[in-house]
């Protein structure tokens, strides 16, 4: 399970009663979760109006950042391609997998001073997130142009002899060149007619030359060959080889042209190699950035509402809960339970809701405890 429940309830007589007494909970006389102090440092209070505001911003900070860390994975993931199952293993957060990160999480004192006010605070993070996100748009931007423009040319270079590029298949000693009355054509003749082509192709238009014609090629359908002919025999041919299901490539020999392609190829595939390792590198980096930063939202906001939950003086445990799959329904259960007399309007809406079977609250999960989801799983598919 990737999945851990971030929550706090109020001190009792002192905080280690309050993480006592949820333990028990929740590990006797089942183990419904594995259970972590989450330790969040003394952070600046402010005015409550501050806090009212700084709530509503904080959940939309939260949703932004989760955004453009998913965004870093899944592209992490489209840049390994075929090493898609080494994405985990890239995807760490201060050199750490994210479930070791979150279970022993520290406020990050350097990057995020306590001494400065929550909303300074929000607002680094912003920057901060911002700034990865506009960087990973015009990195994915420029690696994204380069890889389509080789796999354009790798496309030209494999697929079928009815479309695919000829230069690393003909030599200049299959064409008839610098002729003023002869051509040599390409054409292209499946297998199963191979036998027609030979016994009509000279006869295709008056001025085929007898016996010109070689196989150049064959791919499983069809084979690749020459004919030569007079230039003016040109557009009789072609339409007497269309009626005959034989296909002329439109191809002139240029040798020029074809090492130009032929380089092009060499040096996008030599780009986007020296740009791979420097890319891969630049998302490992920004993506541990952006989840360190991710959990920090997470520990604010439990920080602010914990406060207008709770009131002052601050006092209240947070606990990071992963709850054991099977056991997810009787963990929140025992948790309504234990907190219900925190809020009993809140405690009235789930009791309610368990009644109306189907009818979903997570629009707005609101339990009488303070309660944030941290899904870690990030990509789209399952490595």
């Amino acid at each position: 399970m990737t999945e851990f429940w971030l929550i706090s309830a109020p001190g009792e007589k002192t905080c280690q009663q309050t993480w006592d007494k949820m333990l028990a909970a929740t590990t006797r006389p089942n183990v419904l979760s594995t259970n972590h102090k989450f330790s969040i440092p003394d952070l600046k209070v402010g005015t409550l109006d501050v806090l009212v505001g700084l709530s509503d911003e904080l959940a939309k900070l939260d949703s932004f950042v989760e955004g453009v860390v998913k965004k870093v994975a899944q592209y992490m993931a489209d840049v390994l391609e075929d090493s898609r199952d080494k994405v985990q293993e890239n995807l760490l957060a201060n050199g750490v997998d994210l479930v070791t990160y979150i279970t022993r999480f520290q406020w990050d004192m350097a990057k995020y001073p306590i001494k400065q006010s929550l909303k300074n605070i929000s607002e680094i993070i912003s920057k901060q997130v911002t700034q990865i996100d506009n960087d990973l748009k015009t990195r994915a931007l420029a690696y994204n142009n380069l890889k389509g423009n080789l796999q354009n040319l790798e496309r030209k270079n494999a697929g079928s002899l009815l479309t695919r590029s000829l230069a690393d298949i003909v030599k200049k000693d299959d064409f008839v060149l610098d002729s003023e009355y002869l051509i040599t054509l390409l054409v292209v003749v499946p297998k199963t007619s191979y036998p027609e082509w030979q016994k009509t192709y000279e006869t295709l238009a008056e001025m085929v030359v007898p016996r010109s014609s070689n196989l150049l090629f064959e791919d499983n359908d069809s084979g690749l060959l020459s004919v030569t002919l007079f230039r003016k025999a040109i557009d009789d041919f072609k339409h007497k080889a269309r009626e005959n299901k034989f296909t002329v490539r439109d191809f002139q020999y240029n040798e020029e042209e074809m090492k130009a392609d032929k380089e092009e190829m060499t040096r996008l595939s030599t780009d986007k190699k020296k740009q791979f390792g420097p890319l891969v590198r630049w998302l490992k980096v920004n993506f541990s950035e952006a989840f360190i930063a991710w959990i920090h939202i997470k520990a604010l906001r439990v920080f602010v509402e914990s406060v207008l939950r709770y009131g002052l003086p601050v006092n209240f445990q947070a606990m990071l809960l992963q709850p054991n799959k099977k056991n997810m329904k009787k963990l929140r259960e025992v948790l309504n339970d234990l907190y219900k007399h925190l809020d009993s309007s809140a405690a009235a809406i789930i009791d309610s809701a368990m009644d109306i079977p189907g009818l979903n609250l997570s629009q707005q999960e609101y339990y009488p405890y303070v309660y944030y989801k941290i899904d870690c799983n990030l990509l789209d598919f399952k490595p």
